[in-house]
């Protein structure tokens, strides 16, 4: 909330890059990446998690059909609606209309690829 990720204005503004374009949120990703990377770092040192489970790191690195379609559907909806999936849910606390409809819309986009998937598995 204090840095605005959470505000879809100031989302979009980030966004809009041949408009009146707020550089102000790539602070908080770069810190947010930092953040990760230090994260990640250490954890490949460790072997089991700090609740005592094996830690177990993606290893897909294929960049296929699904992967380009699920992130221009991600950038899509980010972009239209001002909200990243994280913030909306803290937002969600405001009950602005707006972001009722986004996160419902989010729960029914993930509704349907699961009811998808199991479709293709049978």
């Amino acid at each position: 909330l204090l840095s605005g990720m959470a505000n879809p204005d100031k989302v979009i503004g980030f966004l809009d890059l041949a408009g009146q374009w707020d550089p102000s949120l790539a602070f908080v990703m770069g810190g947010a990446i930092l953040v990760g990377l230090f994260a990640f770092t250490v954890s490949k040192k460790r072997t089991k998690s700090f609740l005592g489970q094996p830690m177990r790191m993606p290893t897909a690195s294929d960049i296929d059909k699904k992967l380009i379609v699920g992130g221009v559907l991600f950038g899509l909806g980010w972009g239209l609606g001002g909200f990243c999936p994280g913030p909306a849910l803290v937002s969600i606390t405001t009950a602005d209309p707006k972001v009722l409809i986004f996160v419902g819309s989010m729960l029914a986009g993930m509704l349907l690829v699961e009811l998808y998937n199991r479709s293709k598995t049978k």
